[in-house]
């Protein structure tokens, strides 16, 4: 299981701490198979942000997400690997910061394929890149690679009871 290493009380009402435990047992609970909308924030080459959807799942207590290799967080990834995901889930919202890994291990990559069917999305593992018939209309055609997210921090602020803010470094 992954820990913070320090957590950080940014709640300026009085709210203890949120617990990690919190947005790790939404993010098991709800990939993949709730409606989530998840952003990957990347940087362009001349320093300019870039912001786009995802499709993102939580598996063994990290972040994976795909992207097809023509898009442009794809092109930014591979210049500049940090990024930050960012997610509505039930009760709180979430910003994960770190740095995008692309997973090339066929098991690996096979393993997410199924959790991605779970979801309902048809991906299909074809050595180190997934295919389907359909993605996101942005995603562009198959193949898409798969990346995990190491993470370094993240900032979540509850939007249901107990209320709070915090960021957790890892």
């Amino acid at each position: 299981m992954t820990s913070p290493s320090t957590t950080r009380n940014l709640d300026r009402y009085g709210h203890p701490a949120l617990p990690w435990s919190r947005p790790r047992d939404a993010l098991v609970s709800e990939t993949p198979t709730a409606d989530l909308t998840f952003f990957v924030a990347t940087v362009r080459p001349d320093g300019r942000p870039h912001s786009a959807g995802v499709g993102a799942v939580w598996v063994d207590d990290a972040l994976y997400f795909t992207s097809g290799p023509g898009t442009r967080k794809s092109r930014n990834l591979a210049e500049n690997p940090t990024c930050s995901v960012s997610v509505r889930l039930t009760g709180i919202d979430l910003t994960l910061e770190g740095t995008a890994e692309r997973v090339t291990d066929p098991e690996t990559v096979a393993r997410l394929a199924e959790v991605y069917n779970s979801g309902g999305w048809p991906a299909e593992a074809d050595g180190d890149v997934f295919t389907a018939p359909f993605s996101a209309p942005s995603a562009g055609p198959p193949p898409w690679h798969l990346y995990r997210l190491a993470l370094r921090r993240a900032v979540g602020v509850a939007t249901a009871e107990p209320h709070g803010a915090t960021s957790w470094e890892f």
